[in-house]
């Protein structure tokens, strides 16, 4: 069983996220963006860090959070640039990227704690996070709006689309006018299920309560 240092742990990685889904959510001036482009990019590199991601996936935060950084003073400067679009395009990308590493680093775990808890529950608001980002990269590149009659969206409107999408919950109230939203949609709902399913499965293969490791220490 590999040994890992000590380095804060998956509690960090989702404090880090909650504070980027706040940032999210407060996001109406271009400066502000330009701060969540950073602090997202920031929380990709702690998720990769965290779970011990292969060399390759870190050089690719790297670039990201360069490409984030050349984004946020364009965006300042310009009244509408689709480097912002793309530039969320490949955060979105890498917020997708950052949930197997996790994954990966949770299935060498034997025992089910508190890590691999907030670790599973870190890669699930990640996955969310990763389409509302999506959307957004949509709303913003393609020619329509996103919603149809309800416009396009800010960014507060697609992470709730997203995590309502993901739990498919389906409150019906914001429906994506035509591809490639849509069927962005359709592969999120399909990916929140299959993680969902994945990860009861791995607790539930791990999981030993303590009086039945005891029962079984004492057995032996």
């Amino acid at each position: 069983m590999k040994t890992r240092p000590a380095r804060g742990g998956y509690g960090v990685v989702l404090l880090m996220i909650v504070v980027t889904y706040v940032l999210a959510l407060l996001a109406e001036q271009r400066w502000m963006i330009a701060v969540l482009l950073f602090v997202q990019t920031l929380t990709v590199w702690q998720a990769l860090r965290v779970s011990q991601a292969r060399p390759g996936m870190r050089i690719a935060a790297a670039l990201v959070f360069a490409l984030a950084l050349v984004a946020a003073i364009v965006n300042v400067f310009a009244n509408r640039s689709p480097l912002i679009g793309w530039t969320f395009s490949a955060a979105s990308a890498l917020y997708l990227l950052a949930p197997f590493s996790i994954v990966r680093d949770l299935g060498g775990r034997r025992t089910v704690d508190q890590q691999t808890l907030l670790g599973a529950l870190a890669a699930y608001l990640l996955i969310g996070m990763a389409f509302g980002f999506a959307y957004e990269c949509v709303a913003a590149l393609q020619p329509g709006p996103l919603f149809g009659e309800n416009g396009d969206p800010g960014l507060s409107d697609t992470l709730f689309f997203s995590f309502v999408t993901m739990t498919t919950t389906g409150y019906g109230d914001l429906v994506p006018a035509a591809n490639p939203a849509r069927t962005i949609a359709v592969l999120e709902a399909l990916i929140g299920q299959l993680f969902l399913v994945t990860a009861v499965a791995k607790v539930v293969e791990n999981w030993r309560p303590r009086n039945w490791q005891a029962t079984t220490e004492d057995r032996s």
